[in-house]
């Protein structure tokens, strides 16, 4: 049989159809996904227009509701729902903005290009192939007429990958995202490791300003040089802090120690281990001196401080306030933090997740913590049960970034198979 568009159709009705439905017509997802590679999201500027009218195209003849909701008219997000059987929700979210991109540094066509059973393109792993994933998942219910066991939200979002608030944030501002729980499908594995990620870090975005004395440099001791006092507290921060074992709670250890086994064949055990049992403080910026002849009378840093889920990131931020209290010149012009956020690793969602990937790939899914953290951790706090699942590549962000097509189909059937296994886990 064939459905609407021509595509093949499983003869068997319910059960795993939908999963039959996303194998049977693999070339049409990847075209989807070409489709949302053509279109240029990159933020900035991040305008979703088009890509969002694309999506509303290709779900129109589906029985499904569409609704837009923009705070910002160029960054649209797009909700769409699926009922289902049960009166829990389940929330799929993706986003549609990509991170820019140089065309003549690529080899492969940036708004997309199939080579090699590989799909190429500015968000092929991050995450235009996942988005396409979960909308050809809604296509499979609708071609197969199955009822999805729970009700299930796809947000596909904007202004993600700036961490703007035109997208996630207004739809939990504006109240529109009630589910139990969400999958989001950044991608989180890596060649021939797979992984589900349950917990992401806190964060410390600090901004110090030094003072000094102006003088000529041709007389330095006649001033105070705030290029020193700045780079030397900054040095006193990181001997204090960056070397003081974070105490950690105790039902995070368990993840601390899959995710350190996760990433030591790419960074070595070591550094996993340091990564997640220490605070990681990275120096973005410092600015300080007009000229190589004068002795600069103020200078900036910006620090981004990362804090491993289950760390109190207050009591680290007031440690930090106290060490530049000591520190002559030096004040805190700004801050902004975060404490990490995680699921429990034996819960239903990142129970019926892992299983699921398990069974469709054959490998090993690690329950591990993300490095940084995004979306998931603003879905964590709105009282939102998330984890972050897709098969993908570690070329996001880079140049020639891929998809294998493999990988864009399992996540479809990941998808397509996971409000069944998540329902039979809160049930259980």
């Amino acid at each position: 049989m064939v459905d609407d568009t021509g595509t093949a159709r499983p003869t068997t009705a319910g059960g795993d159809a939908p999963a039959e439905y996303v194998r049977a017509n693999r070339e049409a997802l990847v075209s989807l996904a070409l489709d949302l590679l053509a279109v240029d999201t990159s933020n900035p500027p991040g305008d979703t227009r088009e890509i969002v009218a694309a999506i509303e195209r290709y779900l129109d003849p589906l029985p499904v509701e569409v609704e837009r909701f923009a705070v910002d008219p160029a960054k649209p997000n797009l909700l769409v729902r699926v009922p289902g059987a049960s009166d829990r929700t389940l929330l799929y979210n993706g986003h549609l903005d990509t991170v820019p991109f140089d065309a003549d540094a690529w080899t492969r066509d940036p708004l997309g290009e199939r080579a090699d059973d590989c799909v190429y393109g500015r968000g092929a792993t991050d995450m235009k192939g996942a988005v396409a994933s979960l909308l050809f998942a809604i296509r499979a219910f609708a071609a197969t007429d199955t009822e999805p066991p729970v009700d299930l939200l796809f947000a596909f979002v904007s202004d993600e990958e700036v961490g703007g608030d035109a997208g996630l944030p207004a739809l939990l501002d504006a109240g529109a995202l009630d589910a139990d729980a969400c999958v989001i499908g950044e991608p989180t594995c890596e060649e021939g490791r797979h992984s589900v990620t349950v917990a992401d870090r806190g964060s410390i975005w600090l901004t110090l300003d030094a003072a000094g004395e102006a003088a000529h440099g041709s007389r330095p001791t006649l001033g105070v040089n705030a290029v020193d006092r700045l780079y030397d507290a900054v040095k006193r921060l990181r001997r204090r802090f960056g070397s003081e074992r974070l105490d950690i709670e105790a039902e995070m250890e368990p993840i601390v120690e899959k995710s350190i086994e996760y990433y030591a064949p790419s960074m070595g055990e070591a550094t996993a281990r340091d990564l997640f049992r220490y605070p990681s403080i990275n120096l973005g910026v410092f600015e300080g001196g007009d000229a190589v002849n004068a002795v600069p009378q103020s200078a900036r840093a910006e620090l981004d401080v990362r804090l491993t889920a289950g760390v109190h990131t207050p009591d680290v931020l007031a440690g930090i306030r106290d060490c530049v209290a000591d520190c002559e010149g030096i004040t805190v012009a700004d801050v902004s933090w975060s404490i990490g956020t995680a699921e429990d690793p034996d819960g239903p969602l990142v129970e019926a997740v892992a299983s699921t990937a398990t069974a469709v790939t054959g490998d090993r899914v690690f329950r591990r913590s993300a490095t940084g953290g995004g979306d998931a951790k603003k879905l964590r706090n709105a009282g939102i049960s998330t984890v972050e699942f897709a098969l993908g590549t570690d070329t996001l962000h880079a140049t020639d970034e891929y998809v294998p097509v493999d990988a864009l189909v399992d996540n479809a059937v990941v998808y397509a198979r996971l409000p069944a296994a998540w329902r039979s886990e809160m049930d259980g």
